[in-house]
């Protein structure tokens, strides 16, 4: 990845989208892709369209952007991404949220499917990500810094900003949805975690437990991006759950809670836009 490859990605979005600048952007997470192809008026472009953008390869994950009009803005509604266990390179990992951030998007809510840690979550709740643990052993930032993308050792202590969380908060509560917080913890997968790394999450402070949303949120932090992100808790983690993890059982939450959390985006992006 290339600083120019992302120029050239984000001055396709503008081209084939038909809008010069986008200030804000959605990443639609397991279950929500048919979240922007419902929206009035959307501009939907073919990732395998922009140069330089992966085009996922999970189920329940798209492969199309769209854009739409929010309050006058242009705001990207990204349907689908590429995770690092997949085979991908990690450059390519962060690739579509970067490319948005050079088309303008100085907000950028991330959302996802995880497992529940915390004692009292259950499948269907929301929760607003403050802060993560990187169990991965990879970050984006490895190798040299393009001081045009960001500085070589960036500050993440506000990587989930104060203010969007709260506007998240303040989305949820105006719809009537109980929004929960909580500490995400990224593992690579595809396997899901052992019962031992459960408890060792617990012991470290971690509530949920997924496998993206940690290489974007920290790429997006280095480029000086305002983040949020929301967790979908489709299945109680392993040595919680009585039974076995599988992807079908998080496809089923995730289009149980696809009207709940539908509402909260509604109600949150109008806002997101009025913070980028």
């Amino acid at each position: 990845m290339s600083f120019e490859s992302l120029q050239a990605a984000a001055a396709a979005i503008s081209e084939l989208t038909g809008r010069d600048r986008h200030r804000a952007a959605v990443v639609l997470g397991s279950g929500l892709g048919g979240y922007a192809s419902g929206r009035a008026g959307a501009v939907e472009v073919g990732y395998d369209a922009i140069p330089g953008f992966p085009r996922p390869k999970v189920e329940g994950h798209a492969g199309s952007l769209y854009s739409i009009d929010v309050d006058g803005e242009g705001v990207l509604l990204l349907a689908g991404r590429v995770h690092l266990y997949e085979g991908w390179d990690m450059a390519d990992v962060v690739f579509a949220v970067r490319a948005a951030a050079l088309a303008g998007c100085s907000a950028v809510l991330l959302t996802n499917a995880a497992g529940g840690v915390r004692d009292g979550f259950a499948p269907g709740d929301l929760v607003a990500v403050t802060d993560h643990l990187n169990l991965a052993g990879h970050n984006p930032l490895v190798g040299v810094n393009d001081d045009r993308l960001g500085p070589r050792f960036p500050d993440l202590t506000r990587t989930y900003h104060p203010e969007l969380r709260h506007l998240l908060h303040e989305a949820a509560t105006s719809v009537g949805i109980t929004l929960r917080d909580g500490v995400y913890a990224w593992f690579l997968g595809p396997s899901y975690e052992t019962p031992a790394e459960i408890q060792m999450v617990r012991r470290l402070g971690g509530d949920l437990v997924g496998m993206s949303t940690v290489p974007e949120a920290i790429a997006l932090a280095h480029m000086g991006v305002k983040v949020a992100a929301v967790s979908l808790v489709t299945n109680l983690a392993a040595g919680i759950a009585p039974h076995a993890l599988s992807h079908a059982e998080v496809q089923r939450t995730a289009d149980a809670a696809r009207e709940q959390f539908t509402l909260l985006l509604d109600a949150v992006i109008p806002r997101l836009v009025a913070a980028a």
